[in-house]
């Protein structure tokens, strides 16, 4: 009711917001034009250090990074004949001037009408998560940078060239890119940075810049009037709302209120921390895809408040961490994030173009901010570049080498366990939903795993790939059949409905019921009661024990509960593997790097307390999906196993990596024999 009201009185104001002049402070109000402009030009902080010293940076950039920067020059001059890439939907060619209100993949233009009125999951298929990615302007960064980099002024003058006819499209308060207020402050952002890089530009007059601070000043208090919060709880999108304002008050001390902006959103952004992140660092969304997003709120926030000599807190640099860390541990041996929950591509401040499951670069930004060592991998980035400039490079350069090969960890508030060894990984997955059923980015994953090993991923989660562009592909891609666990009577672990795409239940309320790890061996074991709505009250439980001096893994898997019932085992497989199935045994290979992952039950060695007549599991090769971008999919591979069985019942599977040079044959006799061993 309070919403409906406050939009009610939104909507009859929107005319005079619009024609509201811009409210500078009384230092700047009575400058002229050409000496506001003037000032705005010899700030020394006009964002980030490396994009306030565009010139400066860009000579580094050329030194450092020469073929990603020859690769910007071309992707700006692409951009100059309307052409950029859109997530996982590759490159698109776009009208001129841009239709800012067309969906490039659907062919759909969007209303303008009052943002409040518009049904963001329309009939057709039409996805707004795709034209918010044109609406974030990040693509100006790019042309930014490029101008910084070339002089050319061709760059900046289409970046304000677009601008205009983005603000003549979008009267203020009106169309979907007005609808959600996260949307506004991603793109008021991207807008700061490209500014900060074209504030010397010929063709930023003293007009534009009049016009750039009005409609800035007006994102900011769109944001304001529709802040994304409610008290039953806030996401990453009433955070990326706080996080706007703090910006906007921040560098823009020309504006009246930018003061009060810089206050509430300082308070407000320590008071998410707290709310947002888990003890041991993990976002309470869910999701790693979320995780990296967040991170870049608070960790380029906290970078921000620094250069304008503004002091955290320890206990806030301490929280921000345990983030760097959880996300250090979850990464892969081969660098890649696992892609648990949902995964839409977003990122705060673009600098350069990555993939969903790239998040390392995050570290050495944390490093060089937090001074510390042990989160310092590989060489330094783009972003730390245009971040911190040239002082973050030399700060990378003092720091030591980190921590090397990385040990198993439990992130208990998370859910979520690793169990590694040099280049052997498996991840666990029994994160709870901690939002009272309305943890709308998790999947139906619990007590899934993901598995890498000899320098490749081979078991993965699938990721996301659209939100309201496919309905039954959203479904899927979150369901537990697409997830390498068991399922029961091909019944979901949490309701999910394909008409209702970010609605998610809490029946399975996963466990974690045991956790050790020493220097030869890692057990983990979880529980969930998604199940327990079936007859006889089914409960999943999970046991994995990891051998790391022989390099492998068993499962064990029990289903509590009574009568009879449908099993199926799953092992989601990465896209590009070669994968034989024969009976109980699944080879997958590399084959490209000549390594392999051994799946089989161990219901084939009679000797094992588990066995049952290898005969009554039915074994196939299901064909699936993974999406590795927002927009994306390839095919993959699936290994799935079926049978009817009166529970409860127990059965177990081995993993058994096979690594180049390493005859496979013998691998899995060596497991065999310690099932056998084990089993006595």
């Amino acid at each position: 009711m309070r919403v409906a009201f406050d939009r009610g009185r939104e909507r009859v104001a929107l005319e005079r917001l619009s024609r509201e002049p811009i409210r500078l402070k009384v230092e700047c109000h009575y400058l002229s034009p050409e000496a506001l402009l003037e000032r705005f030009r010899q700030r020394q902080l006009c964002l980030f250090k490396g994009f306030s010293n565009a010139p400066a940076t860009a000579q580094l950039q050329k030194k450092h990074f020469p073929a990603a920067t020859s690769e910007l020059v071309r992707s700006a001059d692409r951009i100059l004949q309307h052409r950029w890439p859109m997530l996982g939907f590759g490159e698109k060619n776009f009208d001129t001037p841009v239709n800012w209100l067309k969906d490039s993949v659907m062919d759909r233009v969007w209303p303008t009408d009052f943002h409040g009125d518009i049904v963001l999951q329309p009939a057709g298929g039409s996805d707004v998560r795709l034209l918010w990615e044109l609406n974030r302007l990040s693509h100006f960064i790019t042309l930014g940078r490029a101008y910084a980099v070339t002089g050319r002024e061709e760059y900046a003058a289409e970046l304000f060239s677009q601008f205009d006819s983005w603000l003549e499209q979008n009267p203020l308060g009106y169309g979907p890119n007005w609808n959600c207020a996260m949307e506004v402050s991603l793109r008021a952002m991207n807008l700061l940075a490209a500014l900060s890089t074209c504030r010397q530009a010929s063709s930023f007059t003293p007009e534009r810049l009049a016009v750039w601070l009005h409609s800035l000043e007006q994102h900011g208090a769109h944001i304001k009037r529709n802040l994304e919060f409610s008290h039953l709880g806030t996401t990453n999108h009433y955070l990326t709302n706080v996080v706007g304002i703090l910006w906007l008050g921040l560098t823009l001390p020309e504006l009246a209120v930018a003061d009060e902006w810089r206050e509430w959103g300082l308070r407000q952004l320590f008071v998410e921390m707290d709310k947002q992140v888990l003890p041991d660092g993990a976002d309470y969304e869910g999701s790693t895809g979320y995780h990296r997003y967040v991170l870049e709120l608070f960790l380029y926030s906290f970078i921000l408040c620094r250069q304008h000599s503004i002091e955290i807190n320890a206990q806030h640099w301490q929280r921000l961490r345990s983030m760097l860390q959880f996300l250090q541990y979850y990464l892969r041996p081969d660098g890649g994030a696992p892609l648990i929950g949902d995964t839409d591509g977003s990122r705060v401040l673009p600098v350069t173009v990555r993939r969903a499951d790239d998040h390392g670069y995050l570290l050495g930004l944390g490093a060089v901010a937090m001074q510390n060592p042990d989160l310092k991998c590989g060489s330094f980035s783009e972003e730390l570049l245009w971040l911190c400039g040239e002082n973050g490079i030399d700060a990378f350069a003092a720091l030591s080498n980190g921590v090397g090969s990385l040990e198993s960890k439990a992130f208990h508030s998370a859910g979520i366990y690793v169990l590694r060894n040099d280049e052997m990984y498996l991840l666990f997955n029994a994160a709870r939903h901690l939002r009272a059923g309305r943890s709308s980015h998790r999947h139906n994953d619990a007590l899934s795993i993901e598995v890498s090993a000899c320098g490749r991923a081979f078991i993965v989660d699938p990721g996301t790939y659209v939100y309201s562009a496919d309905p039954p592909a959203r479904h899927l891609f979150r369901s537990t059949a697409f997830h390498s666990t068991v399922q029961v009577d091909d019944t979901e672990q949490n309701s999910i409905e394909e008409s209702q795409p970010f609605l998610f239940g809490n029946e399975a309320r996963p466990i974690t019921t045991s956790w050790q790890t020493t220097a030869v061996e890692d057990r983990v074991s979880g529980l969930h009661f998604g199940f327990e709505r079936l007859p006889g009250k089914v409960r999943h439980e999970r046991s994995i024990v990891f051998d790391k001096r022989n390099r492998w893994w068993l499962i064990e898997d029990q289903l509590h509960g009574a009568g009879m019932h449908k099993i199926t085992a799953r092992f989601h497989l990465a896209d590009g593997l070669e994968v034989v199935l024969i009976d109980l045994v699944a080879t997958v290979r590399n084959l490209e790097t000549d390594a392999g992952l051994i799946i089989f039950s161990t219901d084939s060695l009679p000797t094992t307390p588990a066995a049952t007549d290898p005969g009554q599991w039915a074994s196939k090769l299901e064909s699936q999906f993974v999406s590795r971008e927002y927009g994306s999919r390839q095919h993959s591979t699936t290994v799935t196993w079926s049978k009817t069985e009166v529970l409860p019942c127990r059965f177990s599977w081995a993993l058994v990596p096979v690594c180049r040079g390493e005859d496979e044959q013998k691998r899995i006799q060596l497991v065999r024999q310690l099932l056998a061993k084990n089993s006595k």
